[in-house]
This record gives structure tokens, C-alpha cells and sequence, in this order.
């Protein structure tokens, strides 16, 4: 069992979040979102509500095929089926983040690598043939909020032969964390509050269960609710965020998908 050293607050606004920041054993709380002060240098991860609901929006796997590309490698594409959601259509909302200018869009994260934003249902990436892959595909909104329900979402496992062909295994039974956002570079009025919003599967987040514990730039957040956050005051240059799942007790939990790291560039112009 992991000894917290650091000291801890919750933070309610729709859902609790315990901020642990491992630079200093001073208690900080942060209200909601409007109480901020936004030019203090500590970090600040704020729970938001949900922005526009998308009741009946459906995401189905319509087809998987390949395509052997050389001698080791397959060209696999994806289609998709989607339902009472319209893709590349702008969502309403109050939010003042990084917003698509093409509109709403399918997150297709495999493996969890950066997600790849698709504006048309269909899209086809180049893998090594003899390998196995976690394809996570979910509908987002313009702003790349995740739409949280099973529906909206698909997750699956699948193993890429020697002759290249794709064959679907067993779906993952294992609680799994994937990575959204924030990702890639912000700038200007978009750096100064950024989306945090990730994906779980086969586990529900609780303040006496799972949580995610996100650490940015070395200051620790837990995070116990399933719902999209804003992280404020990251300086301009090279962030970390590193989400991890853990367990009720504070222990990162095993399994392929339960941990990962991305970089983040933020500038003033």
C-alpha cells in the first residue's frame, strides 16, 4: 500500500476531487469553477457538468476489414454506424475551450495513442501484421468532450494474423483507462483552460472505490468522478499529465490499459 505524503482537498462542484499536490504539505481548496483565481501558480483541476446531452446517440462497429501491406505490415479500416448523432455539426454549448472548427467527431484511440478525430464514420490506419491491438472509439462533442454511455461508445480487441487478416477476440473484461485530453498544442485563449477527459471502462469511479489519479507536472489530483474536468494555470511551454487508474486505497491497478503519459505544448501567441 502507497503512504500519501501529501496533503489533501476536496474540491465539489456536480462530483468530489481530492487534490494532493507533492510540492508543498499546505491545504489549498478550490471552490468551483467561477471562485478561481486564476493568477495563482498553482494548478487547479475544476469538475465541470456535463455540457449538452445526446439522448439515443449511437455508435456501432458496421465492419473491420484488411488489407496485407508488403510483408509485415495491414492496412485495417473501420466503418462505422451512427445513429441520432450528426457528425461535423457544431454542439451548443457554454464551454470556453479548444473547440473543433469541423464540429463533432468520432475519438478513435487504439492502442492509446493520441486519438485520431473522425469527421466521416470510417477510417483506416497501417498496423504489423502478428500483433494485437485495443480499439477504443467513442462520439464527442465539438469541444472533444466524450459522450459517456455505452451506447455512444465501443470498445474492442482484436489480433492482426500473418496473412493479415483481422480476428476479433473476446471483449476486455478488465477495468481500462483511456487517455482523451487535453493533447497536442494550445494556443493563446485556448491555453488558458484546458479539457482533462478521459474514457474508463468495465469499472465505475466512487470516492470509496476506483478513482483516477491524474499528476501534472509532478502536482497529484484524484479524481472519483467520471465526468469532464478544466485544468487551469499550466504554464505557457511543455506540460506533463499522466493519468492512472487506481484502486480505493490509492494502488495503481494492473492491466494493459491502465496507465499513460502525454506531453502538452501551451504558448501566448
Amino acid at each position: 500500500m502507497k503512504n500519501w505524503k501529501s496533503a489533501c482537498a476536496v474540491v465539489a462542484l456536480s462530483a468530489s476531487i481530492v487534490a494532493c499536490n507533492n510540492t508543498s504539505k499546505q491545504n489549498s481548496t478550490a471552490a468551483d469553477s467561477t471562485a478561481v483565481d486564476s493568477s495563482a501558480q498553482t494548478i487547479v483541476v475544476n469538475p465541470l457538468s456535463h455540457a449538452k446531452e445526446f439522448p439515443g446517440a449511437t455508435l456501432k462497429i458496421a465492419s473491420i476489414t484488411s488489407e496485407k501491406v508488403g510483408a509485415d505490415s495491414a492496412k485495417i479500416t473501420v466503418k462505422y454506424d451512427v445513429q441520432n448523432f450528426n457528425l461535423t455539426e457544431q454542439t451548443e454549448h457554454e464551454h470556453y475551450m479548444a473547440n473543433s472548427h469541423e464540429g463533432q467527431h468520432i475519438h478513435f484511440i487504439l492502442d492509446n495513442a493520441p486519438y485520431a478525430a473522425l469527421y466521416k464514420p470510417e477510417h483506416s490506419v497501417t498496423v504489423p501484421v502478428n500483433s494485437e491491438h485495443h480499439l477504443l472509439s467513442f462520439l464527442s462533442r465539438s469541444f472533444h468532450e466524450s459522450i459517456k454511455t455505452a451506447d455512444a461508445s465501443k470498445l474492442i480487441k482484436f489480433k492482426v494474423n500473418a496473412d493479415g487478416n483481422v480476428e476479433e477476440q473476446a471483449a476486455p473484461t478488465e477495468p481500462s483507462l483511456f487517455y482523451s485530453r487535453p493533447k497536442g498544442s494550445y494556443k493563446g485563449e485556448d491555453a488558458k483552460a484546458l479539457l482533462l477527459d478521459f474514457f474508463v471502462s468495465n469499472t465505475d469511479l466512487a470516492a470509496t472505490g476506483n478513482k483516477v489519479k491524474a499528476d501534472i507536472n509532478g502536482q497529484e489530483f484524484i479524481l472519483d468522478q467520471w465526468i469532464p474536468y478544466e485544468i487551469l494555470n499550466l504554464p505557457m511551454g511543455e506540460n506533463t499529465v499522466k493519468l492512472t487508474l487506481v484502486d480505493s486505497e490509492g494502488n495503481a491497478l494492473t492491466g494493459d490499459n491502465v496507465s499513460i503519459e502525454r506531453k502538452i505544448e501551451l504558448s501566448a501567441e
